[in-house]
């Protein structure tokens, strides 16, 4: 992906975008150039120590490094939190440069880099996944990223965005220059398209209950019938592969409110459901199976 400029021009084009904070200012900039897609240009410390804050990282964690230039995030992984860390990018120089910095960090075997374009790359094993490309080259990869990565695995751009897909948080830093950088963070959203059906019993005996969910993105919103009628539904919340959402029915002649939680894996949602107000009910397994050919995608 990232491909050098000439070495006098270099140094001269890095202060330029140095000071061009906006990303698409910096966009603009370096599109007027032919010939490659990302140029290196190094991500400040204090970005760094922001991008592996805002992500989570911990020990057990497998980073990918999209774009790794000189190997600074893959390096600074490994050596605070443990990980198995990776680092990926189309230049053999910054791949040179990689492999020389972490031998003076002591981490020789410790981290890997791999000369390849990203779109070929094979990350699927990634729990996290950070970036310094262009908003036009993360559009480009945001197929592959929802695609192959698993739900809940987290990502983290420097500066530049994904357009309609909205970060779950945005941070901004300051470095040492004064200039202030946006550290954008998402996580992977499972896909609970479709048409979902499950069944709870109580007193009465079975009650049947479907939801029908659209999706763009993490943003998710349905509509639940039970026993054929419909009944409420809100607050839904999806982060990675974890749903959380409200069903407000008619029990016993009166509305109850019921709060689910599962964990969506594949064509099925597992968890508990618990009736809201009521700290003596105790909760309850419940297991949504969505129905054959109602998944779509979750992007516009």
């Amino acid at each position: 992906m990232k491909r050098t400029l000439p070495r006098l021009a270099l140094p001269f084009l890095t202060t330029l975008l140095a000071l061009a904070a906006p990303a698409a200012a910096q966009e603009l900039f370096w599109n007027q150039f032919r010939g490659f897609d990302v140029p290196f240009v190094p991500t400040p410390p204090e970005v760094v120590d922001e991008m592996l804050r805002l992500a989570g990282v911990k020990s057990g964690d497998v980073l990918y490094d999209l774009g790794c230039g000189d190997g600074r995030i893959v390096i600074a992984a490994a050596k605070r939190f443990g990980v198995r860390a990776v680092g990926i990018d189309i230049d053999p120089v910054r791949i040179t440069e990689s492999n020389d910095n972490a031998a003076a960090a002591g981490l020789t075997g410790k981290v890997r880099f791999v000369q390849q374009d990203l779109f070929e790359a094979d990350f699927r094993d990634a729990t996290v996944v950070t970036m310094y490309l262009l908003t036009s080259v993360n559009l480009r990869l945001r197929p592959k990223l929802l695609a192959e990565l698993r739900p809940g695995t987290r990502l983290v751009s420097h500066s530049f965005d994904m357009e309609d897909w909205k970060p779950d948080r945005t941070s901004v830093v300051t470095t040492a220059y004064g200039d202030e950088r946006d550290v954008h963070f998402w996580i992977v959203p499972a896909n609970v398209t479709g048409t979902w059906r499950w069944e709870l019993a109580d007193g009465s005996g079975a009650r049947r209950l479907e939801l029908e969910a659209g999706q763009v993105f993490q943003a998710v919103s349905a509509t639940v019938k039970e026993g054929g009628f419909p009944a409420d539904v809100d607050d839904i919340v999806l982060a990675g592969d974890l749903i959380r959402f409200r069903v407000v029915s008619e029990e016993d002649g009166r509305l109850a409110s019921f709060l689910y939680e599962g964990r969506v894996l594949g064509d099925t949602i597992t968890g508990q459901v618990r009736r809201a107000g009521d700290p003596k009910a105790a909760p309850v397994a419940w297991k949504a199976v969505r129905a054959p050919g109602t998944a779509s995608t979750i992007a516009k």
